[in-house]
């Protein structure tokens, strides 16, 4: 087995792990060097999926303000946004949006030169940022994925995965072990700083706009090693995906195209939105996916419509190219006909529980991203919140690592030395093809822990996750990147169930149709890796690995 160090670890490759190296690289003399790590291509990730845009409460826009966004944030949130993060976020959002611009990055202009903002569901005012009509994520990743290919002083290690955090008995992170799916090879990377990047979750559903890589590594990485996990039931259905299915997911049609006066219709061509709320298109995405959800099952249908002809063609054309170019290969011209779409997992709004540094509970491990919860997002995320979330996080880790010794440790003790023997130890497996396995589990959370939920349906998904976990034979050490990822998924798929069973209410994106009040003070989840077999026992599910344990808090 092959053994290294760095000073700085990043895992993942979205926006948030690329700005954070290039943030860290300029501000920190690092004497190890940093390292980024991603299981796929340089600059596959969730973030290159996101149209819509990134919010900026930028100066120059004299119809915004920082106490503007706030309450709208802490509107859609659902009782659980944290005030303090909302705000650190939202004052911040100009300066690190204006640092963007330094790393190659840009964002549409008009004529005059000025920045072009778009309208989303639960804003009140236009302060949405867009790069190339509706590709602004992938625009800002490519940009900050050249200057990190660019930069010698940040290494890079593409289709690696990271399998385990190397976690003390002093609870603190010294490094991870990482698997080359190319070369089938194993690694010790030493690190005093590791920070998660790694993304969502969207592949544990039927349904999702994610990219294949959204399986919850980080997550499950993080909660594995022991940290506190926050929010978990808390899963974004985006109201309008594609209704045509794709290889590994449904192609999104974003918010902004609803922002910009497209209506949501029947097959008939009549609107319906007016009957859920006041706001109709651009009411908070919980309430607009179940709308579309009970139209669909109301009317016993795979879909509803999005009526976009209603904006102008030229317009159309100008701020949705992707979307139109997407759309007419799939025989739609969305300037005359109707949209076929549906709901999708789209975004998890819980994740690891983090500060506005990125800091876990586990010294030396940090998380930023979809991968972490800070409180940002509540219960239902503001449209377009997640990529600011994401570089001004980016930007506060680095600034919090500047002012710490990032050195490689110099001894480990007995409890890593242990999780080191368990990879280095020769094991003759044959390679588990996880494809049938997976859907199986997409089925069961899609039905089970969907955008309609209610005990029976939880504990039975419950079961089923664990009779999948022990028909996958694989409790440590897996053969393959494929095996691995689904590992993570169905140790996320338990804590998304778990934590939805739970909380006892609806609230945001969570809808309990056996608990249809909110309860007038919103409380946090929290679970840690303590007692799972207990909960399990008292759920009447055989527990598969007794040392796996959760403990549910809600104080």
């Amino acid at each position: 087995m092959k053994y290294s160090k760095y000073s700085a670890i990043i895992i993942g490759s979205g926006i948030a792990g690329l700005y954070a190296a290039l943030k860290i690289e300029q501000q920190t003399r690092l004497s190890d060097g940093i390292l980024l790590i991603t299981k796929s291509k340089l600059g596959e990730s969730n973030s290159r999926y996101a149209q819509g845009g990134m919010v900026g409460v930028l100066k120059e826009n004299k119809s915004d303000s920082t106490a503007s966004h706030i309450s709208d944030t802490i509107k859609a949130g659902a009782g659980l946004s944290e005030l303090n993060t909302v705000k650190f976020i939202s004052e911040n959002s100009d300066k690190v949006i204006k640092d963007l611009l330094n790393f190659g990055v840009e964002f549409d202009r008009d004529n005059n030169n000025q920045f072009t903002f778009t309208l989303e569901a639960a804003h009140s005012v236009r302060r949405v940022l867009h790069s190339g009509g509706d590709a602004t994520g992938r625009m800002i990743e490519e940009a900050l994925a050249k200057k990190v290919y660019e930069n010698q002083n940040i290494d890079i290690y593409e289709e690696t995965v990271a399998v385990e955090l190397l976690v003390n008995m002093a609870n603190e992170c010294k490094g991870v072990i990482v698997f080359n799916d190319i070369t089938k090879e194993y690694e010790v990377i030493y690190s005093s700083a590791i920070i998660l990047a790694t993304g969502g979750i969207g592949q544990l559903f039927k349904y999702t706009t994610n990219p294949i890589g959204a399986t919850g590594d980080g997550m499950a990485l993080a909660f594995n090693a022991g940290a506190m996990m926050q929010d978990m039931e808390f899963v974004q259905f985006h109201p309008t995906a594609l209704a045509i299915d794709g290889d590994e997911n449904r192609f999104l049609i974003s918010e902004a195209v609803r922002g910009e006066g497209a209506k949501l219709v029947d097959s008939d061509g009549i609107e319906f939105m007016y009957k859920y709320h006041e706001k109709k298109e651009l009411a908070p995405r919980d309430i607009v996916t179940r709308a579309n959800y009970t139209e669909m099952l109301n009317h016993s249908v795979d879909n509803v419509y999005l009526n976009a002809a209603c904006i102008d063609k030229n317009k159309l054309a100008e701020r949705f190219p992707n979307i139109s170019k997407k759309c007419l290969e799939n025989g739609i011209d969305i300037s005359k006909d109707f949209i076929p779409v549906a709901p999708a997992a789209h975004y998890m709004m819980g994740g690891i529980k983090t500060d506005i540094e990125g800091e876990t509970s586990i010294s030396g491990l940090y998380a930023i991203g979809e991968t972490a919860s800070t409180g940002l997002h509540g219960g239902n995320r503001l449209a377009s919140n997640s990529l600011l979330e994401c570089v001004v996080c980016a930007f506060e880790v680095a600034n919090y690592l500047k002012t710490l010794e990032l050195k490689p440790p110099k001894q480990i003790d007995e409890s890593i030395k242990n999780i080191i023997e368990k990879y280095s130890d020769e094991i003759y497996l044959e390679e588990i093809d996880v494809s049938g396995m997976k859907k199986k589990l997409q089925n069961i959370m899609w039905n089970g822990a969907g955008i309609f939920r209610n005990e029976e349906n939880l504990k039975n998904s419950l079961k089923d996750v664990e009779q999948l976990r022990l028909n996958f034979h694989r409790s440590d050490k897996c053969i393959s990147k494929s095996e691995y990822e689904f590992r993570n998924m169905l140790t996320v798929a338990e804590m998304v169930i778990i934590s939805a069973l739970k909380r006892k209410e609806s609230r945001g994106a969570h809808y309990r149709t056996d608990y249809l009040q909110t309860d007038e003070v919103g409380h946090h989840s929290f679970l840690t890796r303590t007692s799972m077999a207990d909960i399990k026992k008292s759920m009447n599910i055989e527990c598969s690995n007794e040392s796996v344990i959760y403990r549910i808090n809600n104080n």
